[in-house]
């Protein structure tokens, strides 16, 4: 038995061994459990550090990569600035009729032949032709159907020329454009448009750029009868030498 002496007396207080096996038990589990929250802790801050540094790692890199992508960029538009590729020249050089007439309701049955040239005025920029569709209108009507020019290359200073046929049988057409177009060839002169639409890129030394859409308009003035200013070159066939320059828009 151990004696305890109490703060407001001299009386020695009995105290079990037990109650201090207990205390100082209490006191050993307190202690355990102080160092390991603090273990723990340590180890969620190192956790907390290393995330922290992963982001600043991905932003890093991103921020690398933007820079970069941005420069590049930079560089692109400058060359092209600079360089500044021209649009290709257009000329329609001439028209041969094989058939071209208005049946009752109003349908129009055509069919011709023409010669387009094309002509890079850069000597520094080549111009890739993906696709070409060549056809006729008549006041803003088409009459015949679309014919496909191949796909070419055309380098620096280059001419490029191309005569496909165009033609469309018993095309419906408005009741005005009929009319109309009965009274043109009365009057002896008609004018048609031989459109090309298209797609073409455009190549800076290795560098090639996207795809632009073409759009090219010639004017085509047609005359019949006494008035004709053709060839004849078989049975009721006339080629007209038109060199007429066409409208290019890109």
């Amino acid at each position: 038995m151990t004696f305890l002496r109490h703060p407001l007396d001299n009386d020695l207080m009995p105290v079990s061994r037990k109650a201090v096996q207990s205390s100082s038990q209490s006191y050993s589990l307190s202690l355990h459990f102080s160092t390991t929250n603090s273990s723990n802790m340590t180890s969620k801050k190192d956790c907390g550090n290393h995330g922290h540094k992963r982001r600043r790692f991905v932003r890093l890199l991103f921020a690398v990569i933007l820079t970069f992508l941005l420069i590049a960029l930079i560089v692109i538009l400058l060359v092209w600035a600079i360089l500044r590729p021209s649009k290709p020249k257009f000329i329609l050089q001439d028209a041969t009729v094989y058939a071209f007439n208005v049946s009752y309701p109003s349908f129009i049955t055509s069919n011709f032949q023409v010669t387009v040239s094309s002509r890079n005025p850069d000597d520094r920029v080549g111009i890739y032709y993906d696709r070409l569709d060549i056809y006729a209108t008549y006041r803003d009507q088409q009459i015949t159907l679309r014919t496909s020019i191949p796909s070419s290359y055309q380098g620096h200073k280059e001419t490029n020329v191309w005569s496909p046929f165009i033609y469309g049988n018993s095309v419906p057409v408005s009741p005005y454009n009929s009319a109309a177009l009965s009274q043109d060839q009365g009057a002896g002169v008609v004018m048609l448009m031989i459109k090309i639409d298209g797609r073409v890129r455009f190549k800076v030394g290795t560098f090639i750029s996207a795809k632009y859409n073409l759009h090219v308009r010639c004017p085509a003035y047609i005359q019949f009868g006494s008035r004709t200013s053709g060839i004849m070159v078989g049975d009721n066939v006339v080629k007209y030498q038109l060199a007429t320059r066409c409208h290019v828009s890109i």
